[in-house]
């Protein structure tokens, strides 16, 4: 079966609809378990939570060993025969959330929404997804790309362990679902996100006394004042870039001539060429007092995922299975970077398919539970879709 009719789209919602209960169920159960990015060792139990539940579809799941991370889970349908294409639905375990959170954020229903760390971001959008694979799979659909799963521990940091693989599966799959939250009440969905590079600029002159010597010292907090005016130049919030400097630290004491000082800068671009230009300038950045030297470090990490002419393809499919379901959707451009920015690189990917709600790393984080079964049901059949041409 490639393609689904409004009959069958009404019977996976209504299918869906009525596993609200258990999908709560299971999101209060992973929010309960704290996972916070800097602390590997938490992320086992929630991986091993869903494992559980995928397996109990059929599906296998890989466990991949991190480093400095948790780790990753792979989940493959064990039925899948060799060489079948496949469709990559892709999250991430990781929160923000430092450990004892629950303690002043715990997890409780209020007027109809999901509180607790982690809720919205993401893993409502990990619910989501496995309940869309347990209607397809009750209901005795089957898609013609095999749906493979692939969770991990280190979104909120970088991905910097996790990239690699995310990479390779993108080049290998027709399509990358990105179960992180949607955009706004209305539930929007993301064809564009910013590009996010982090770079670190030290500036070294020599200390001196400020009061006997001054004119033997050369101040490093001089020097990145410099810096800093020629970083904000290069904002143009008009078309998308901006340039932050949110750290600084340098000097010893009022009374000591700066030897160092040191900047951490954010950096947000939309498209790659920008994410070059932007690149090559900071790390052009040359000394303006006299003495001074600069060490500059660091790149674009995530590069942007553009609205390429495949992310909108897609978005068109995402259009018509909504009009299946009766639901209204939207395409919308994000600040924030995901792993969808990875994945947009090497096949059409459509991201926010995760929960309706709001406060991602804010204190009022939730979820509206009434639209945990549609959006489940939307991406059932958005992986019944029929396979993109590929390029």
């Amino acid at each position: 079966m490639t393609d689904i009719s409004k009959t069958i789209s009404a019977k996976i919602l209504s299918h869906s609809v009525a596993k609200q209960t258990d999908m709560l169920a299971l999101l209060k159960r992973a929010v309960t378990i704290e996972s916070p990015s800097q602390n590997p060792e938490t992320q086992a139990p929630v991986f091993q939570l869903f494992s559980d539940f995928l397996i109990s579809l059929g599906y296998r799941c890989r466990f991949l060993r991190g480093k400095t991370s948790g780790g990753q889970m792979l989940a493959i349908p064990s039925s899948r025969k060799r060489h079948t294409p496949q469709q990559l639905v892709l999250g991430h375990v990781d929160t923000v959330w430092p450990l004892g959170t629950l303690e002043t954020m715990p997890v409780e229903s209020r007027e109809g929404c999901l509180h607790g760390p982690g809720s919205y971001d993401m893993k409502a959008g990990l619910v989501q997804a496995a309940f869309a694979i347990q209607t397809l799979l009750e209901l005795g659909l089957e898609p013609t790309l095999a749906p493979i799963l692939f969770i991990n521990s280190d979104e909120e940091i970088g991905s910097h362990e996790s990239a690699q693989n995310i990479e390779r599966l993108a080049r290998v799959s027709n399509r990358t679902f990105v179960v992180e939250p949607s955009l706004g009440p209305s539930g929007k969905l993301k064809t564009k996100r910013k590009g996010v590079g982090r770079f670190n600029i030290t500036a070294n002159g020599r200390a001196a006394h400020a009061g006997l010597d001054p004119e033997k010292g050369i101040s490093a907090i001089h020097e990145i004042s410099h810096v800093i005016q020629k970083l904000f130049a290069m904002n143009d919030l008009k078309s998308g870039t901006s340039i932050n400097v949110g750290v600084i630290n340098g000097g010893m004491r009022p009374n000591v001539i700066a030897p160092t000082c040191r900047v951490e800068i954010d950096v947000r671009v939309t498209t790659q060429d920008e994410a070059s230009r932007i690149e090559e300038a900071i790390h052009a950045i040359k000394p303006t007092v006299d003495g001074t030297q600069l060490e500059i470090q660091g790149r674009i990490e995530r590069p942007p995922m553009e609205s390429t002419p495949g992310n909108q393809k897609l978005w068109q499919s995402a259009r018509l299975a909504a009009e299946q379901l009766g639901l209204e959707i939207e395409q919308a451009a994000a600040g924030g970077g995901s792993d969808g920015n990875w994945t947009s690189q090497y096949c059409p990917t459509l991201d926010g398919l995760g929960a309706v709600g709001d406060g991602a790393h804010a204190v009022h984080e939730h979820v509206v539970e009434s639209k945990l079964p549609e959006r489940s049901a939307f991406l059932a059949c958005l992986l019944m879709t029929p396979a993109l041409p590929q390029a």
